[in-house]
């Protein structure tokens, strides 16, 4: 019993959580901020798998999470909702409660099928080469999205709410902090389990020593693939929590600012630490949220200032101002990041005491 503390109490927070925001004890900014944080914990913790566990250097994650927001919005408002798109619903809104995780799933795998054909060219590729190739592949389907007119194109795509509101109609509780919490708690979870197994192993072996893997019988090819597209297919998922937290999705919100996003999280957590990953994706969405309550504040600054346009939006500029400050601090103080490559359990040994995670 000691050692489910840890889930068990896990368990009672995201119920606690999920009564709290039913009874409107959270307002809706707050319960806004809590998915956020769990969609950068996926975003952050998908994303370690390649730069952190396998050692490479990828910086186009938000196109994988661009290709699950689209895939999982068009499957809801084609099966529940009625749109000028994509016409009459093909199943009756009532089923949208049940078929959500479904198609939240269905966008993953396409997110790792893009995945695939990613890790293709980048098998004999490493370092800055690599970060040449996601790049361009962030680009590429940022650029396919805002050239389908199906979809929105650059205007952008809108109806999720409907999906959410129809799964309101069923129960009246808040569904999406219930299914945040769950693909969180599934994607860590998953994640631990994957990087203690065998490919697990033979990714941290690449990370090491790629020819002294493939020298070990290390199939180095097939652990890329596998890497990549379960790094991809999560950052799906994280896509289309994003999508119906929103209720709208534009191509440009995943666009190389929001991989940017991603590399700040892994690096400020620590490369390969799945714990410094979720410390670093709390921080930083605490930090951003912490932000809009100072750039208003700053942007009346522009007003009293010569010789700067009233077009100027200082918000912009101190958000990416900032953001990269705290890397160059980190690659000065800290370059390993807040937990480098160890977990929590490698500072506090007895916390395994109290949980199951082999």
């Amino acid at each position: 019993m000691k050692k489910l503390s840890i889930p068990l109490l896990l368990a009672l927070i995201a119920v606690g959580t999920v009564l709290a925001a039913h009874f409107e004890l959270l307002d809706l900014y707050i319960q806004t901020v809590i998915m956020f944080v769990g969609v950068n914990i996926i975003l952050s913790s998908s994303f370690n798998i390649i730069n952190g566990y396998m050692g490479e250097f990828a910086c186009g994650h938000a196109g994988f999470m661009a290709v699950g927001a689209y895939v999982t919005s068009v499957l809801n408002l084609m099966l529940f909702t009625k749109s000028k798109a994509f016409g009459p619903p093909l199943l009756s809104p009532d089923l949208a409660l049940y078929f959500f995780p479904v198609t939240l799933i269905l966008g993953g795998i396409a997110a790792a099928i893009t995945g695939l054909i990613v890790a293709v060219p980048s098998f004999k590729t490493r370092d800055d080469y690599l970060a040449i190739i996601t790049l361009a592949a962030n680009f590429i389907i940022v650029s396919l999205f805002i050239n389908m007119d199906i979809v929105g194109g650059a205007r952008g795509l809108m109806g999720m709410k409907q999906i959410i509101f129809a799964m309101e109609d069923i129960v009246f509780i808040p569904w999406m902090l219930i299914w945040v919490f769950t693909f969180t708690y599934l994607t860590v979870f998953i994640i631990r389990r994957f990087v203690t197994s065998t490919y697990g192993k033979g990714i941290i072996a690449i990370h090491q020593d790629e020819i002294a893997a493939e020298i070990m019988s290390v199939n180095t090819d097939k652990m890329k693939l596998v890497a990549f597209m379960l790094s991809s297919g999560l950052a799906g998922v994280a896509g289309g929590l994003f999508a119906h937290i929103l209720g709208y999705i534009n191509p440009n919100s995943f666009g190389i600012l929001k991989s940017t996003e991603c590399l700040v999280m892994v690096y400020m957590g620590g490369m390969g630490s799945l714990s410094g990953s979720i410390i670093a994706a709390i921080l930083f969405t605490l930090l951003i949220e912490g932000l809009r309550f100072i750039i208003p504040a700053a942007d009346t600054l522009i007003h009293y200032l010569p010789l700067i346009p009233d077009t100027f939006h200082l918000s912009q500029v101190l958000k990416w101002v900032i953001i990269p400050l705290i890397l160059v601090i980190l690659m000065q103080f800290r370059p390993e990041g807040i937990m480098g490559n160890r977990e929590l359990s490698d500072f506090f040994p007895k916390l395994k005491r109290f949980y199951v995670f082999k």
